[in-house]
């Protein structure tokens, strides 16, 4: 999986996934974001729409993460891919999550 990271405004950060998001994969995933927490970023977009596949530990550290952030800062996940929307739709955890359809808005291109 390749995990790419970016910090936007004083509490915002962006966090890209592509390929498979696993259990062998969350160790990595885990830090990275818990990184990004630590820095002060508690508003964190997780994009999904390159994922190909998630499993069961990948959905319970998406869990953590939302109620970790949850406390003092958001958590939204988007765009994500059909395999991982279908994931969470069959695992009724769809309604968990605050989902977007496109990219993060950006403050100035008609987003807030």
């Amino acid at each position: 999986m390749r995990i790419r990271t970016e910090t936007t405004e004083h509490t915002q950060a962006d966090v890209e996934l592509a390929g498979r998001f696993d259990a062998h994969e969350v160790p990595e995933f885990r830090a990275s974001v818990d990184g990004l927490i630590a820095g002060g970023h508690t508003d964190l977009w997780i994009d999904l729409g390159n994922v190909v596949f998630i499993d069961s530990t990948a959905l319970a550290e998406l869990v953590r993460l939302s109620r970790e952030v949850g406390e003092t800062g958001r958590l939204r996940l988007g765009p994500v891919s059909d395999p991982v929307r279908v994931i969470l739709e069959l695992t009724a955890l769809l309604p968990v999550f605050e989902v977007e359809d496109g990219p993060r808005p950006r403050a100035g291109a008609g987003g807030s």
